[in-house]
């Protein structure tokens, strides 16, 4: 009799043992959840705010079901912003070094261009000018073409390739050659008008300064704009004069970067 109440006494008992499995399931479906949550907003304080908040759970600290939101407490997320303000600005920082020690170099050059200049007392035909755009140096058209012609004469290339010597850079920079005229139209068989001219003149002189073996020909390009870019006005002669030019802009070391992006 006494063994029959035992067995009926075991027969009223439950095994609970399968709710550990069955919580520790829910658990992992409320992480998958939050992560997928989180996820779906691409927030990289949010995101790591969570991390911070599975780790405090797993290492008994304060659990991510403790917050309202998955968005971090003022003072977290005050912080998370101060450090991409910090990284943002020591980005600009370097930035602004780099163009510093970039206008630096370019001054070092126009000095050398300009002792050049001086030497061989070329006031008025070279000038050099450091812009935004990086130095440019204007040579006057006469002091390598003949009027209405674009190949330079052979008394003036030595003068070109000595020039050339200027140019030789250590990393190279990009260097655009440029053709400008004035906007009498152009009056011979040779040039359809003054844009070809320009042209003409820029490959000519580019052509000229790449027989350098110390330079790179794949830094420089040639441009030919006319009569649209004038410097001055040209009506009168001496503005006219003053637009028939050629200009040799060498580059800042970013431009490169900055028309790629």
């Amino acid at each position: 009799m006494a063994r029959k109440k035992k067995k009926k006494h075991d027969d009223e008992h439950v095994d609970e043992s399968w709710l550990i499995p069955y919580a520790d399931l829910l658990t992992l479906l409320l992480a998958l959840f939050i992560v997928l949550f989180a996820m779906s907003s691409v927030d990289a304080a949010k995101f790591q705010m969570l991390s911070k908040s599975f780790n405090a759970v797993f290492t008994g600290g304060t659990g991510v079901l403790e917050y309202s939101s998955v968005t971090p407490p003022e003072n977290e997320k005050d912080g998370v912003d101060q450090l991409k303000k910090d990284k943002e600005k020591d980005k600009e920082q370097k930035k602004k070094e780099r163009e510093a020690a970039d206008r630096e170099e370019l001054e070092g050059v126009q000095k050398q261009v300009n002792q050049f200049i001086k030497n061989k007392k070329l006031e008025t035909q070279l000038e050099t000018k450091l812009t935004k755009e990086g130095l440019l140096i204007t040579i006057k058209d006469s002091i390598f073409f003949d009027s209405g012609r674009a190949d330079i004469r052979q008394e003036d290339i030595p003068l070109a390739k000595e020039i050339s010597n200027l140019l030789v850079l250590n990393p190279p920079r990009n260097i655009i050659i440029s053709g400008h005229t004035d906007n009498v139209p152009i009056k011979n068989s040779q040039y359809q008008s003054n844009w070809h001219l320009s042209v003409m003149r820029a490959v000519n002189f580019m052509a000229i300064l790449t027989e350098n073996p110390k330079l790179d020909a794949k830094v420089f390009s040639a441009k030919g704009f006319g009569e649209y870019k004038p410097a001055v006005s040209n009506k009168t002669a001496e503005g006219r004069s003053k637009n028939r030019r050629v200009e040799v802009l060498i580059q800042p070391r970013n431009a490169a970067t900055d028309q790629n992006q």
